[in-house]
């Protein structure tokens, strides 16, 4: 039920009960127990029908719970906190090159990041209920793990364990999660609400990784690995990847092949102690102004992402494909011609009902896909998690 409430709005009980098929007392029932929880509370009055008094809406509450997402990007360390409601209570981004940082210094700033956001947390009056680290590369949940995470230089780094022993007993329930999988499941919540229920989210960093969401669920694949979409080997013989492979699609389209392509290696926007986000912002005024080398760094670009998009379509016909990280910056550049490269190469007609849509969170859709998977403890058993 509260699922419901979360993915389909406010609802009268009468409605709830319509919904689900679940008895109206049983309804109501609940519908108390989780007031008392505060994880919903009474909204406005709502008419079902043209005759009898309206009912009472229920609503989301949870405003006392928060949920942290944290990512470990090549450029960057970030985190977000969001309640059950969905409102972000902190957003912090650290512009740092984690490689050349190594694992011990980036998993310290982490579990500062993390006592940050408590802070930040208990200062609204609510509390944290569990934590989800987003990094690159091949991770086991299970184990916590970050088996191989090669553009940042990371092999069997033992990332929860690491983070538990810098916060100690104040450390909250940690889960590890691939990023892209954590970007997927923060574009879902959005698409969702539009009827969307199977999209490929492709994060565009200096790694291109995807999240497949197959009717509603996040695939996984046997072990977990599903979704290495950047390591597609698309030009066999091309530009050595950081895999030690040549011609992933990564070396054709994420943020490294732009920089190559858009600026001199000493030109500022390949310095890695900026923030990314001031880089890309100035690469969008150049390409505004008409500068030509980038304008044609971005048509290569675009080019790039049609023959993967298009693999994928023919191969996983979703219904929708979001470009995330660095691609919704430069929409207005690339989108047109990639949605046409891509009808063109896909077999089905209509590029199989696929639509291609820009990402709406920047670069804050793995941490922010971090807190959603957080609080799912919340949803599976609510009693547990408020005690």
């Amino acid at each position: 039920m509260l699922r419901l409430l979360r993915d389909a709005g406010p609802r009268s009980r009468a409605r709830i009960a319509a919904d689900t098929g679940l008895p109206r007392p049983t309804v109501t029932n609940l519908v108390a127990e989780l007031i008392e929880l505060r994880l919903v509370r009474e909204g406005d009055s709502q008419r079902e029908g043209a005759v009898g008094r309206p009912g009472v809406s229920v609503e989301i509450d949870g405003r006392g719970i928060c949920g942290l997402g944290l990512e470990i990007n090549a450029d960057y360390i970030s985190a977000v906190a969001r309640s059950l409601r969905g409102d972000c209570v902190f957003e912090r981004r650290i512009p740092l090159d984690v490689r050349a940082t190594g694992p011990e210094a980036v998993l310290d700033l982490t579990a500062e990041l993390v006592r940050e956001a408590d802070l930040a947390v208990a200062a609204v009056g609510a509390r944290l209920v569990g934590a989800a680290l987003g990094a690159p590369g091949n991770v086991d949940i299970t184990t916590g793990h970050v088996g191989y995470a090669p553009n940042i230089g990371w092999r069997d780094v033992a990332a929860v364990a690491g983070l538990r022993d810098r916060l100690g007993r104040a450390a909250p329930v940690l889960h590890l999660e691939n990023d892209a999988k954590l970007g997927a499941i923060a574009e879902y919540v959005i698409a969702s609400a539009s009827g969307i229920h199977d999209l490929i989210s492709i994060t565009g960093d200096v790694g291109v990784g995807g999240g497949i969401i197959s009717a509603g669920r996040l695939m996984r694949g046997a072990r977990g690995f599903a979704g290495e979409i950047g390591h597609m080997r698309l030009a066999p013989g091309g530009r050595l990847c950081n895999c030690g492979r040549r011609g992933c699609w990564e070396t054709m389209v994420g943020l490294g092949a732009l920089l190559r392509h858009a600026a001199e290696p000493d030109d500022p926007v390949h310095d890695a102690s900026l923030d990314v986000a001031s880089r890309l912002a100035d690469l969008r005024g150049r390409a505004q102004a008409g500068d030509a080398r980038t304008l044609s760094a971005l048509d290569r670009i675009a080019d790039g992402l049609c023959l993967g998009i298009a693999l994928l379509a023919d191969v996983l016909n979703p219904r929708a494909v979001v470009l995330g990280g660095y691609f919704p910056v430069f929409a207005d550049q690339i989108l047109d011609r990639v949605r046409e490269g891509v009808a063109r190469r896909v077999m089905a007609p209509e590029s199989g009902g696929c639509e291609i849509l820009p990402s709406t969170l920047g670069l804050g859709a793995a941490a922010r896909g971090g807190a959603h998977l957080a609080l799912d403890a919340v949803y599976e058993d609510p009693s547990a998690a408020v005690v």
